[in-house]
């Protein structure tokens, strides 16, 4: 992702990097986001003064317009509401159509989608890991509640679901949140796993996930879902969690199957947080394209790793 703060008056586009092959959003308006990091380094990343922080209750006619709160009245557990500074634009109407760009022979199409921000508390001190499993829960059906709002917009193609933990991870705030950014295409690493899972079933018959059983592996497990680290990691204290059960969208996901998610990953979280004294880290919900045939789905997964996973997080 890039930004572009000297032209402010642009919209957003995605433009093709057709030695790549892969798409990459050019946005004015990320170039003006504030932070609340004293510094960017890693060493140091204390709040500032929190009685100022947007995301804090209180404070929400600080904030971009609201989507949904939960409960529905002042007392809210959690918040979503649009990205104030987003990558991506909901007020470019009509659909998104490819152009030719600077008279170079590449390709661009407006920057249509949806950028929203998930505040997981109402408490400036309370990090994700902090919260209960029912309160991590809420979080991941606060997402899917999302996806299925959004999934109706037609020219919408995938949805990404991620967290920035820390300032060297990406993050520009302190406040725990998390970001869904709904794109009008699909993205080349997701295309690449999608034709890599297809690939392995086209010659063995089986999901390469679903085949996931090494002992050595497994970090942990819960009834419907494990964590593992992946045997080609390709970040330090990379993790998976992935679902028993075959299952291509993350928002088909019941309540009780949320819930259960949220226990296991707060448990990996504090692992992490543990282990490695609080790193920065990202993590995002690996999920199938909102519009392929059934007999192309692949397989839903959540990962996170540490702050090394630079293409995830660079420019959120």
């Amino acid at each position: 992702m890039s930004s572009q703060g000297q032209n402010t008056g642009r919209r957003p586009e995605l433009r093709h990097d057709p030695v790549a092959n892969r798409w990459v959003i050019f946005s004015p308006a990320r170039a003006k986001r504030p932070s609340d990091f004293k510094s960017k380094s890693p060493e140091n990343s204390n709040p500032g003064d929190n009685s100022s922080c947007p995301f804090c209750i209180g404070n929400e006619h600080e904030c971009a317009p609201e989507i949904f709160r939960v409960p529905s009245d002042p007392n809210w557990k959690l918040r979503v509401i649009e990205n104030l500074y987003p990558a991506l634009s909901r007020n470019i109407e009509g659909p998104c159509e490819e152009k030719e760009d600077m008279g170079v022979p590449a390709r661009a199409i407006g920057g249509f989608g949806f950028h929203d921000v998930v505040i997981e508390n109402p408490v400036h001190s309370v990090h994700l890991c902090d919260m209960e499993a029912r309160d991590i829960g809420q979080v991941l059906l606060a997402y899917k509640k999302r996806i299925q709002q959004i999934a109706s917009v037609e020219s919408i193609k995938y949805v990404q679901v991620f967290k920035n933990h820390g300032a060297s991870a990406g993050a520009s705030m302190s406040h725990s949140h998390s970001q869904l950014l709904a794109l009008p295409i699909i993205p080349s690493a997701v295309s690449a796993r999608f034709e890599g899972m297809n690939e392995y079933f086209k010659k063995t018959g089986k999901c390469s996930l679903c085949e996931v059983q090494a002992k050595e592996l497994l970090i942990d497990e819960s009834t419907h879902f494990i964590s593992i680290v992946p045997f080609a990691a390709t970040y330090p204290f990379e993790m998976w969690i992935i679902p028993r059960a075959h299952s291509s969208h993350f928002h088909e996901f019941d309540c009780d199957k949320m819930v259960e998610l949220g226990g296991l990953l707060k448990l990996m979280l504090r692992k992490m947080s543990l282990q490695l004294n609080n790193p920065p880290f990202n993590f995002m919900i690996q999920t199938s394209p909102l519009q392929v045939k059934e007999s192309e789905l692949s397989l839903c997964s959540l990962v996170f790793t540490d702050s090394t996973s630079v293409e995830w997080r660079r420019g959120i």
